[in-house]
């Protein structure tokens, strides 16, 4: 059968002779036309993309059927599940009259079957194994962003961390942060930092009160060890799919703050340590960010300064980033221009308001052989008005189309599966124990105990030198004292200790990370 002239047209800019996704098929003049395929390549999966519409017309469909794809093509993928109906993509789907009436219309060779995945959970608050990340891994310049601080509380900031990484206090959690600005400004710390700055009483007060908000969000259970390695984002089953980590938030999607922090460190983990790939001939992985209103809801401008950027430049390591949300206007607009590949289901117009983002939706699509404004509000759940880039990096004409249906099940499992699937995962004996080591709040707690001791001691046995035993001594915390007796610096006494030789070689490679991340942050911003 012959196609109408323009609807060859649009059918002809999906045309691609490499590896591509298919979406579905070309809907014109009221018809679906099979033969007419809308795809998307395979290599511009890393220019990113939209996937957006009104509640309950299709787009976390559209998700599944993006990510089950990838996976079918050993492409790894991260899905953020607010809502908590994504895990089914692990277990095969049904057949039954609507599947098999839309696998018809759009030419679909239509299996259920599901597709290998991990399951996680922030701080391990839901089901899934626990992300955690150290407070040393997120660096001053980006925990200042999720904290809101300004320049001079930045800057601040990052004195702490640069005396808590001199003095070998490893800063895993918040308490441990907080020890160390609460020492700071001591009697017995203040004078630490006189000589490049001090930190004043008033900013560590700020600071202190940013951390118990913070931690009011549910911070406390996602900063610690065993930190998250996001290497394992990036792994394939053994039969060569992709595995879908699927991220678990129904537990914390009242704490928006808290999925916004994980989502900066994890893009900055991943900026740091992948390299240059370029125009790669498939993606190292592709994320999908639900829900993504929540993401840029009430954030700072640090924040969407940050995402802006990471967007802009993760491109290039091979990491292609979809959002997922209602309508275009929920993403900032320097966000949006990074954006390649749009997938828009139907938009409601009962409103003013509704006219008005309507409207503001139309102008971001090429021109069209369509009405869009009269399309986007007739579309019926699981169609969409669909452009992309093609294999030249240009955009391809505006389809509307209609939508596969996933082949896995459209739904959550059984909590009782989900719950068996993350116990059985091999990552589950790595991180599911959360881990609570000596660090800085420790060493801090045990030098304020020991400090009472001298005045208790006999002054002969004072005079000795002498460790007690058990007592202070090298790797304890004793005061050292040099050959003519006087008593060794602070920082000759810590670095001298086999306490910080053990703690230098166990965090040496996080504490790396930290301060080029923090340069990472600078240089950037120099741009």
């Amino acid at each position: 059968m012959s196609l109408p002239p323009s609807a060859a047209a649009i059918a002809a800019g999906y045309a691609f002779t490499g590896p591509a996704l298919d979406l579905g098929a070309l809907l014109w003049d009221g018809s679906c036309l099979p033969e007419a395929q809308v795809r998307i390549p395979l290599p511009m999966l890393n220019r990113h993309g939209l996937i957006a519409g009104a509640t309950g017309t299709g787009k976390t469909k559209t998700l599944q059927l993006i990510a089950e794809q990838l996976s079918a093509q050993g492409v790894p993928v991260f899905l953020a599940d607010i809502k908590g109906d994504l895990s089914g993509i692990s277990a095969p789907g049904t057949s039954n009259a609507k599947v098999a009436s839309r696998s018809a219309e759009v030419g679909q060779e239509w299996a259920g079957r599901g597709f290998p995945a991990e399951f996680y959970a922030l701080g391990g608050l839901g089901h899934g194994i626990p992300l955690r990340a150290t407070i040393t891994s997120f660096g001053p310049l980006l925990l200042s962003k999720v904290l809101r601080l300004n320049q001079t509380q930045e800057q601040s900031l990052g004195l702490v961390f640069h005396y808590a990484d001199r003095k070998g206090l490893e800063l895993v959690d918040l308490k441990d942060l907080r020890s160390v600005v609460a020492f700071l400004t001591s009697d017995e710390g203040k004078g630490e930092l006189k000589d490049i700055g001090g930190l004043s009483t008033a900013t560590a007060g700020v600071i202190l009160r940013s951390l118990t908000a913070f931690e009011a969000q549910g911070m406390s259970d996602f900063f610690g060890e065993p930190e998250f390695d996001t290497a394992a984002l990036l792994r394939a089953a053994d039969d060569g799919r992709g595995i879908v980590s699927v991220l678990e938030l129904p537990a914390v999607q009242d704490k928006p703050q808290l999925f916004s922090t994980f989502l900066m460190w994890l893009l900055a983990d991943l900026f740091h340590d992948l390299p240059e790939v370029g125009d790669a001939d498939r993606p190292k992985l592709v994320f999908f960010f639900d829900e993504a209103h929540l993401l840029f809801d009430d954030a700072s401008e640090a924040f969407l300064d940050a995402i802006t950027r990471t967007v802009r430049l993760i491109r290039s390591k091979g990491v292609g980033v979809f959002f997922v949300t209602q309508t275009p206007k929920d993403v900032p607009g320097d966000v949006l221009a990074q954006l390649g590949n749009r997938v828009q289901h139907a938009l409601r117009a009962f409103t003013p308001d509704d006219q008005k983002a309507l409207k503001a939706t139309v102008r971001t699509f090429p021109d069209s052989a369509y009405d869009l404004e009269e399309l986007l509000t007739g579309l019926g759940t699981g169609e969409a008005v669909v452009t992309v880039l093609g294999e030249n990096g240009a955009p391809t004409p505006v389809a509307a189309t209609r939508l596969r249906a996933p082949e896995s099940l459209m739904g959550p499992v059984d909590g009782t599966v989900l719950d068996r699937a993350v116990q059985e995962s091999a990552l589950y004996g790595r991180y599911a124990q959360a881990v609570d080591r000596e660090s800085a709040y420790e060493k801090l707690a045990a030098r304020a105990a020991e400090d009472v001791v001298p005045a208790e001691r006999p002054a002969g046995r004072e005079q000795t030198g002498k460790p007690r035993r058990g007592g202070r001594g090298e790797g304890t915390g004793e005061p050292l004292r040099g050959e003519g007796g006087e008593d060794r610096s602070v920082v000759e006494q810590v670095v001298g200790s086999g306490m910080f030789r053990s703690l230098a070689r166990s965090v040496g490679t996080q504490i790396g990370r930290e301060i080029t991340r923090s340069l990472f942050g600078t240089a950037r911003r120099r741009r």
